[in-house]
């Protein structure tokens, strides 16, 4: 013990700051393996055919809803350039027979400009995917609520705002093959999956942190031997 003293204390520093490195490896492990299987299990639901849509639909389940189109209470949701062309996603809901409204995403369209966007009547079949409603964070963009104007997905927050006082608690996603406005999602959205990336990073920072004191104790103890 006496021979170790000279690095006992700066080993009782490395220690814990290896502890929460390997720590935060571990955690991008465990992340890396759940984003693995949610992008597996979105590819699942992508090539799978539309079902009719559930009482309680998880998220990303590809269905299909009948309904009526209620034009006069449509909104815009979130900010997306495409091109150089600033739009948003167009939100109407759907007026289902028996059932709560659902909010349905129909597509991209241009925040300003002139170009024809499709609003169909009567019955409609609507195919797409649930989309989860979300919590504004600290610091999302303030909805424009007498402009009809969102920035988070909370289906509540947005429905009575157009005026329905109960919605369905998702969202719905339509995909189709565009050609026109608006332009519907042509596939399931698929998060990034960075964190074999933060693996190597962490892992990489612990074992450089180990090999550097391991070099500097020989030398260290070669010295006062």
């Amino acid at each position: 013990m006496l021979r170790l003293r000279p690095v006992l204390l700066p080993l009782l520093v490395v220690l814990p700051v290896l502890a929460v490195l390997l720590g935060l490896g571990t955690w991008q492990v465990q992340r890396l393996a759940w984003k693995t299987e949610l992008i597996a299990r979105i590819a699942d639901a992508e090539a799978a055919p539309a079902i009719p849509l559930p009482a309680e639909p998880e998220p990303f389940t590809k269905v299909f809803v009948t309904g009526r189109f209620d034009h006069a209470r449509e909104a815009l949701l979130g900010l997306e350039v495409r091109g150089a062309t600033l739009g948003a996603r167009l939100l109407t809901p759907l007026l289902r027979e028996g059932a709560d409204p659902i909010l349905v995403d129909r597509g991209w369209v241009p925040v300003q400009g002139d170009r024809p966007i499709a609003r169909p009547e009567g019955e409609q079949r609507v195919t797409g995917f649930i989309r989860e409603g979300e919590t504004a964070g600290r610091f999302a963009a303030a909805d424009d609520v007498p402009g009809r104007r969102f920035y988070t997905f909370d289906p509540a927050a947005i429905g009575a705002a157009l005026g329905l006082p109960r919605v369905a608690p998702f969202g719905l996603t339509a995909m189709g093959e565009g050609g026109g406005l608006p332009e519907p999602a042509r596939t399931l959205p698929r998060p990034t999956n960075n964190h074999l990336g933060y693996v190597v990073t962490w892992y990489g920072v612990a074992a450089a942190l180990a090999g550097v004191f391991l070099v500097w104790a020989r030398r260290r103890l070669k010295e006062d031997a």
